[in-house]
């Protein structure tokens, strides 16, 4: 391993060749100056860059315009850097489940180069990837299998997470850094998000203190999770798991609570995850070897054979929109605008259905803040779908849950409706009550909104 004082020691013309396959680690573990020297050299030409969520507003520059001439982006889920470029055809955007990133990787030729964050060493001489591992350890060692090269940020900052870790002869350069990591801030949820919380809790969210296994945990960073975390330790619930892909500050609220403890987990007593996000480095330093919690590569965390192990899986995401059939979308607004990417939704959706007691649950406020209605007749035609009707997810707003299990089409278009607000509502019902392509939806309301429970019937449980 050769230590460097300067990212241009590494990341230049010389290293990195015309052709070559680059793949850099993402979200809070972006090496942000190994991918500024990458945004800079534009003598690095006729290259294609493999990334999952790119943070960091000082990266802003890799995904401009003249950069993205010689550096063939090619990106699996879209942030708010690369947003622009992916939407203007300057790059280029990957659909891929979360669980199917490290194949890929390891598929073909691989990557040539790998850009990554580490912490560490521990005393057997062994690197932590630090907050992101997803698909890094696959790129990794394709790269060295290949005879490629490895590049490696340690910043002063990142954590030592426990799980997942190379060794020192996996790193040919080592550049030591100190800058802040980036941080998901948390927003105080509000009315609505409040609701959806209160909701999933007292439907969805069981107790594991008595003879019965308690419900095992995934969901990301937001306004909901955050709403879903207050009204867990409102139930007073115990003795819960966390399986996810994505460990937020609002799960560590419930480690610290003692509400987790993964008592029923197979042969783990440790919450598992590939991604940490927290909203300070306080939170960060919370992580820095952690017994309580381990990091594993996405093709684990996100095997649908691991999600359906764990016991009374419950897996909470949230969605851009749902039409009436039960189509779900989560990475696009239009067929040509994509927003953020396919992820991991898929796979905890199937994963959690053949999880013994397990529910998949699509969580969302039924309007966005500027007032568009996501509860609609028809998907936008070309739509990415995240989950398909026979999927079964059960969806949650504002107004209450519906669960679609054993519903015909007609009656979870009912059921569907009354997720909308009441303006909207009434137009929903209209169009499924003038559509014959729906059978005897008056029946169907008659007999009751099938399938759904409403916020009022739903917070009893609490």
């Amino acid at each position: 391993m050769n230590k460097i004082s300067s990212a241009e020691e590494a990341v230049n013309s010389r290293v990195i060749k015309p052709g070559n396959v680059l793949y850099a680690q993402g979200n809070a573990a972006a090496p942000q100056e190994l991918l500024l020297a990458l945004a800079h050299d534009m003598s690095i030409n006729h290259v294609a860059l493999y990334s999952v969520l790119l943070l960091g507003d000082r990266l802003a520059p890799l995904f401009s315009k003249e950069r993205c001439q010689g550096v063939t982006h090619r990106v699996i889920f879209n942030s708010y850097l690369s947003r622009e470029a992916v939407n203007n055809g300057w790059a280029k955007y990957h659909p891929m489940h979360l669980s199917e990133i490290p194949r890929v990787a390891r598929e073909g030729a691989g990557p040539d180069v790998c850009l990554i964050s580490v912490a560490g060493p521990d005393r057997g001489g062994n690197y932590s990837l630090g907050t992101t591992v997803e698909a890094v350890l696959a790129a990794i060692q394709t790269t060295k299998d290949n005879n490629g090269i490895v590049i490696a940020e340690r910043n002063a900052r990142m954590p030592f997470v426990l799980g997942t870790t190379i060794p020192e002869s996996s790193i040919d350069y080592l550049l030591d850094t100190d800058y802040e990591l980036p941080s998901s801030p948390v927003s105080q949820p509000d009315e609505r998000a409040r609701r959806i919380g209160e909701i999933i809790a007292a439907l969805y969210i069981d107790d594991g203190s008595g003879s019965t296994p308690g419900s095992t945990l995934q969901y990301g960073i937001g306004e909901v999770p955050d709403a879903v975390t207050d009204a867990i330790l409102r139930k007073g619930v115990r003795d819960l798991g966390i399986h996810t892909e994505l460990f937020s500050t609002a799960m560590a609220r419930l480690v610290n609570e003692g509400v987790v403890t993964n008592r029923w987990k197979k042969n783990i007593d440790f919450s598992i995850s590939s991604i940490f996000l927290a909203e300070n480095q306080e939170g960060y330093d919370w992580l820095d070897k952690n017994s309580c919690v381990q990091s594993r590569p996405c093709d684990y965390t996100n095997s649908v054979f691991s999600i359906a192990d764990q016991p009374k899986m419950v897996t909470i995401n949230s969605a851009i929109g749902v039409d009436l059939h039960g189509n779900i979308w989560a990475d696009s607004l239009d067929a040509r605008k994509v927003y953020s990417g396919v992820g991991g939704q898929a796979d905890f959706i199937r994963g959690a259905r053949y999880s013994p007691g397990g529910v998949a649950i699509i969580a969302m406020k039924s309007t966005t803040s500027d007032g568009i209605f996501k509860i609609v007749n028809r998907c936008p035609a070309g739509i990415t779908t995240t989950a398909i009707p026979a999927d079964q997810v059960i969806l949650v707003t504002e107004y209450g849950a519906l669960d679609p299990r054993r519903l015909s089409l007609g009656e979870r278009a009912v059921g569907t409706c009354f997720l909308a607000s009441p303006e909207e509502r009434e137009k929903l019902v209209k169009a499924i009550h003038d559509d014959p392509a729906f059978h005897k939806p008056d029946k169907a309301i008659l007999k009751g909104v099938p399938g759904f429970t409403p916020y009022e019937k739903a917070i009893e449980r609490l």
